[in-house]
């Protein structure tokens, strides 16, 4: 079970690629604002495809509500950026090759199609004070979240 709405959102560091090499990504950089973590299993996939390049085409909407996008895999920081170029994914997307964050948000997926663990597809709002809002895990890596109940956290 994920961790519970009303629990305060574990702070992290991840490595995520920019343009002059690789950068910390921390939740405690975002203190003050509301974030959606987005966790997916894996990039080049086609759910996962199309749920960052449906993210990036909201990006604006976020901004509106005053919350910014995080998303989250097991895949390394390297195979993110090319995933990103590849598809013009511009939600900012942290790597947790070493699964630390998955597992302390317990949202690790075991034996994805029979490849290993990876992270389970869901997501998270944390409110400004760094209290979880809104928890979803998907039944399936296929499901996708409710993005309109997150957007209804995000607003009130």
């Amino acid at each position: 079970m994920p961790l519970a709405v009303g629990s305060k959102a574990p702070d992290f560091s991840l490595k995520s690629k920019a343009a002059d090499g690789l950068k910390d990504v921390k939740l405690s950089d975002y203190a003050g604002k509301q974030v959606v973590i987005l966790f997916f299993p894996l990039a080049y996939t086609g759910v996962c495809t199309q749920e960052m390049c449906d993210q990036t085409a909201g990006l604006g909407e976020y901004e509106k509500l005053g919350a910014s996008v995080l998303a989250i895999s097991v895949d390394s920081p390297f195979a993110q950026e090319a995933w990103a170029k590849a598809n013009n994914i511009k939600v900012t997307l942290a790597s947790d090759l070493n699964k630390t964050v998955t597992k302390a948000y317990d949202v690790l997926f075991p034996m994805l199609a029979g490849v290993g663990d990876t992270a389970a597809r869901a997501a998270f709002v944390v409110g400004k004070d760094g209290v979880i809002k809104y928890v979803e895990q998907t039944p399936t890596p296929k499901d996708l979240p409710n993005f309109a109940a997150i957007k209804t956290a995000l607003s009130s």
